[in-house]
């Protein structure tokens, strides 16, 4: 055994103890509790869908007359594929869901706050990558829902200024909806996104590292636990119980698949998934152009946040807007939701 250290040490001549410091790490005791902790749940949704995802490419052909044949052969006769693309299906959605509560608990603990505003802003832009690529996986269905949402999402691309014909006839491959368009989507879910949230989850990883865990507000306490193996064996059960979450979902609720994509005949109601409920709410309330400009102000304000909230500070200290405007626009958001599954 000593040979093969010897051995390991001088090829990878690192110090051991450089790597045992960061597994030492002490975390504030109140990480025990699975709210604080919710970063990590996305990071093993991701985890299981890059798996489930390299499954589903050994037999998703990403062209408009093979794509519905393809998953309806994974779905109905591929030897466990239901089951495969079900937890795909399932992980992406369970991710979008932790990420919001992972956004929502560092909103109202306010550890947005200097100096971690940067890992704000990669939260954020995390959490639009993991909706885009809900909805480009959604698009590779290609059946007669998936088809038109595709439509209509990209359509309003194009009301962006400046960038929005440029960044539509980029997505489509040309002005209209055409056999380019599926691989597009298809290159940009398998390769360009989850490179960008590769990239992304190691430079919010890394902020995290560098500034450690942010405190809660008045903790008298200030109890730690060690990372390792405390932390670890907690976020490995979290990863057990998901996982058994979702193959009782899929269980219970096994995916299916809606008519083959007719481009010329479009369906009588077209709505997207569940997490699209509040922007597709507020575009029916409003003018295109008035709604358009209301999500990129609703986007922008999400980004720009912690300064928002510092200036709020600054005009009216103990005032408590940034948690009365906060709370309005998170409140605006679920009212949006539940109103557009309810009324349709």
């Amino acid at each position: 055994m000593n040979r093969a250290t010897r051995w390991v040490e001088e090829r990878i001549p690192v110090d051991p103890e450089s790597l045992r410091k960061p597994l030492r790490e002490p975390l504030p005791v109140h990480m025990k509790t699975w709210i604080f902790c919710l970063g990590g749940t996305p990071a093993i949704l991701f985890c299981v869908l890059v798996a489930t995802g390299i499954l589903l490419t050994f037999y998703y052909v990403p062209s408009p007359t093979l794509a519905y044949a393809s998953v309806s052969n994974i779905t109905f006769k591929v030897r466990m594929g239901w089951l495969v693309r079900g937890i795909h299906r399932g992980a992406s959605q369970l991710m979008i869901v932790a990420v919001l509560l992972h956004m929502i608990r560092v909103f109202f603990t306010r550890a947005y706050r200097k100096p971690r505003e940067l890992n704000w802003v990669l939260g954020v832009a995390l959490f639009m990558i993991t909706l885009t690529f809900a909805f480009t996986g959604y698009s590779l269905v290609y059946d007669q829902l998936s088809y038109w949402a595709t439509i209509v999402g990209t359509n309003m691309i194009a009301v962006l200024p400046v960038i929005g014909k440029p960044l539509l006839y980029m997505l489509r491959g040309g002005p209209n909806v055409n056999p380019n368009t599926l691989s597009r989507f298809y290159d940009f879910h398998i390769v360009v996104l989850p490179a960008m949230m590769a990239l992304f989850i190691v430079a919010h990883l890394g902020l995290v590292r560098l500034h450690s865990v942010a405190p809660l507000p008045d903790d008298p306490r200030r109890e730690t636990y060690p990372f390792f193996p405390d932390h670890v064996l907690r976020e490995a059960i979290v990863g057990l119980l998901l996982l058994i979450g979702l193959l009782n979902y899929v269980m219970f609720f096994p995916p299916t698949i809606g008519a083959l994509a007719t481009p010329g005949i479009t369906p009588g109601h077209i709505r997207p998934e569940w997490y699209f409920f509040p922007t597709y709410r507020w575009l029916k309330m409003t003018s295109l152009a008035v709604g358009i400009g209301g999500s990129i102000v609703y986007v922008t304000g999400l980004f720009l946040w912690p300064f928002i909230d510092a200036m709020l500070e600054r005009i009216a200290p103990r005032r408590n807007l940034w948690l009365i405007i906060g709370t309005a626009f998170y409140m605006m958001t679920i009212v949006f939701m539940v109103w557009e599954a309810i009324v349709g």
